[in-house]
Formats: structure tokens, C-alpha cells, sequence
């Protein structure tokens, strides 16, 4: 049996904090509404908390992207800890895998981790202009000085050049990608707390305005106001809170390339390859033993990347694995994004995938439950950044 740290970690509990457009609360308090559920749900006292982590961890140029810094949620809760995280590297579920690895080597018993957005308040108040805006006078440096000469500045561009080779090599269409969101967006009128929760027909999906080649406006993901966290825990606490905690079988963290969104060696793979080869590698289960996905849909073809690399269907093949939707429906082999994904339920950039995980395998998903799920796959991140989980009922 193969035997990794992470699995010496549990989700001991996880809450959230409204999720939606514009909210009238401060980032700061949607931190700490989500930060006090899940203690509660866990079972754990603020007091008992000896780890803080988040991704990624302030400090960032966009408005609304990173929400509070470790060391201000740290005095906000006044907390006393072991152990503390806040950065970037390692892509969105860096917050969550530090953690678990904190607590697997004995720096930390109960680290509590959150994401928190305000990216639908700062965007209505200073417009979407795309991380770099165009015409910008300002000289360009990172990765950025790469891209910009072509146009290329926000996200939606560098994504579309990856799916326009993917459907060139391949024959995927955008009816395809369009299956996606009007799977997602049917699972989210079953979630009270999606943003969006109208159906949407894939008529409707071809007549919305073009954003970027492939992209139209439902292939891009919902900016929102919001906060999830998680009561990271070490394994043997893990019959000590109310609720059975949520095992971690392995997690995938690998980055085997060049980090850079232009120089990608298969423009028709990603990170999502890299550490989804990672996960398997750690685990003795397979593709066969997933009961569910929730896959990381900042665009639509982020999916299809991630079908790919989790070995759920062949390399191209994820289109054709999509078509009628009925594959991945929530009374189909293999339900994907279950909440609403970031498409319909707000883009939590990949935490909103973790917390639907873990509602799935707690059996708490009302209306919108899958299942009884016994293993759920997790993959976050598109480009050059990437992370993929593993979680099982215990």
C-alpha cells in the first residue's frame, strides 16, 4: 500500500462565507465569516489552531485577487501559531498542500486555511481591464514582457491560444466547451449559493458575445465576492470532531516544464499533465475509482485539459467525451463540478472546488448531491499552474 505524508492530514472542517456580486461586506469580514464556520464545523477552538495558510497571501497587483495577508487574518482572529504560510508558489491549492504537509511533519496539529476574493467589487469599481491593460505606458516586465508585444493581456488570451491549438490538433469544437457550461450552469440552479443559477441553453451560449477566439462571455468564469476555509487536521484527531473528517488519499504538485504561459512544450498540455501525473503516483487508486470531479473552469476548456491529464479519457479526446453532457451530469458516471463550478457559481479560483468536494463527500449537497461519493478528484489551475488532490470519505 503506498503510504505518502499528506496522508497524515485530514479536513476536519470547512466553511464558507456568502459568495456573490458586489457584496457590501470587506474582504476582511468575508475572511473571517468563513474562518469562524469552519472552526465550527471542525469542532476546533480558535485557540487550538496552531497553523495559518493561504494562496497568495497579499501583496498582488490586481484588485480583489489575493484578499487579506496571512499575518493580518493572524491578528484579526488573534491567533498564536507554530506555523504560517502565505504565498504564491505552487498555484492555488499551495495554501491547502503546505498545510497538509505542516501538519504530516508535526509543525503545526490544526492549520486553518481560507481564499478570499473581492474581485466583483474592485472590477465594478475600476472595470475589467485584463491583468495588464492594453496600451499601458508602464514598462512591462515577468512573464508578461512575453506576451504583451502580440496584445495578449489578460488570462482569457493566453488560455484561447492553448484551446485553438488543442482544436486544431484535434477537431474540438466550441459546441463542446459549450457543453461544459451548460452542465455547470444546470448544477448551479440546484446550489442556493451560486452567483448564477438561470439555465442557460446552448443557443443562448453560441449568441453571447465573442471575448477572445474561442471564448465567448459563458466560457469565462464569474468574478465574485467571497471566502472558503478549511480546518486542515493531523489524522489521528480526525474522530474528534462532530462530523467525520474528509481523508486525503494523495496530492499532485509536480511542474516538470518550463513555467511560462508562451513556451509550453505541447501547447495541447499543460501543468494540469504534469501534476496530475504527480497524483497517480502517489496513489494506488486509478482513473476507475473516482466517483466525481471538480475540475478547475476559469474557462471552458480548462476541463478538457484536466479530463486529459486525469487519465478519465485519451489525449483529444476529451470533446468527443463531453458531447450530450450525459457523461458528466449529476446522475452520470461522472459528475463534474457539481456546485456550479466557477462558470455559474463564482470564481473562488479553485477553493470553491475544494469546499464542493468536500460537500460531496459529507453528504451535505442537498439538491445538487451526486451520490454518495467515496473518492473525488480535484484539479486547479490552468497554464503554467497547477495542482491536483485526491480526497476520500473516510
Amino acid at each position: 500500500m503506498t503510504t505518502h505524508p499528506e496522508q497524515q492530514a485530514v479536513i476536519r472542517g470547512f466553511g464558507s462565507s456568502q459568495v456573490g456580486r458586489r457584496l457590501p461586506a470587506s474582504e476582511m469580514a468575508l475572511t473571517i465569516d468563513a474562518c469562524l464556520a469552519a472552526l465550527t464545523d471542525a469542532g476546533v477552538e480558535r485557540d487550538e489552531i496552531d497553523g495559518l495558510a493561504t494562496f497568495p497571501g497579499g501583496g498582488f497587483d490586481t484588485p480583489g485577487l489575493a484578499g487579506p495577508g496571512a499575518d493580518e487574518v493572524h491578528a484579526a482572529l488573534g491567533l498564536r501559531t507554530n506555523w504560517k504560510y502565505g504565498g504564491p508558489e505552487g498555484g492555488q491549492l499551495g495554501g491547502f498542500f503546505s498545510a497538509c504537509l505542516a501538519v504530516a511533519t508535526g509543525l503545526a496539529r490544526h492549520v486553518l486555511v481560507y481564499r478570499t476574493v473581492g474581485e466583483a467589487s474592485a472590477q465594478g469599481a475600476a472595470g475589467r481591464a485584463g491583468t495588464l491593460s492594453a496600451g499601458a505606458d508602464a514598462a512591462v516586465s515577468g512573464f508578461r514582457r512575453w506576451l504583451a508585444p502580440f496584445d495578449a493581456h489578460s488570462p482569457a488570451n493566453w488560455i484561447a491560444l492553448f484551446a485553438q491549438r488543442h482544436m486544431h490538433e484535434f477537431g474540438t469544437t466550441r459546441e463542446q466547451l459549450g457543453t461544459i457550461v451548460v452542465n455547470n450552469r444546470r448544477n448551479a440552479g440546484r446550489n442556493p449559493d451560486a452567483v448564477y443559477r438561470t439555465a442557460l441553453t446552448l443557443d443562448e451560449y453560441f449568441a453571447a458575445r465573442m471575448i477572445t477566439t474561442p471564448f465567448g462571455l459563458y466560457d469565462c468564469d464569474v468574478p465574485c465576492d467571497g471566502s472558503v476555509a478549511f480546518v486542515v487536521s493531523h489524522v489521528d484527531t480526525a474522530d474528534d470532531g462532530p462530523h467525520p473528517a474528509i481523508g486525503i488519499e494523495s496530492f499532485g504538485w509536480a511542474m516538470r516544464h518550463r513555467p511560462l504561459w508562451d513556451q509550453w512544450d505541447d501547447m495541447t498540455e499543460m501543468a494540469a499533465w504534469d501534476a496530475a501525473a504527480h497524483l497517480w503516483e502517489r496513489s494506488d487508486l486509478t482513473p476507475d475509482d473516482v466517483d466525481q470531479v471538480q475540475l478547475y473552469d476559469g474557462f471552458s476548456f480548462l476541463p478538457l485539459v484536466w479530463l486529459e491529464a486525469l487519465r478519465f479519457c485519451g489525449k483529444g479526446e476529451s470533446g468527443p467525451f463531453l458531447e450530450s453532457g450525459a457523461r458528466i451530469a449529476l446522475d452520470g458516471p461522472l459528475p463534474l463540478n457539481t456546485g456550479g463550478g466557477q462558470l455559474s457559481a463564482g470564481r473562488l479560483h479553485g477553493s470553491g472546488l475544494l469546499y464542493e468536494a468536500c460537500v460531496q463527500l459529507a453528504g451535505r449537497g442537498g439538491d445538487r448531491q451526486a451520490g454518495r461519493p467515496n473518492t473525488v478528484a480535484v484539479g486547479v489551475g490552468g497554464g503554467p499552474t497547477a495542482g491536483a488532490a485526491l480526497l476520500v470519505r473516510r
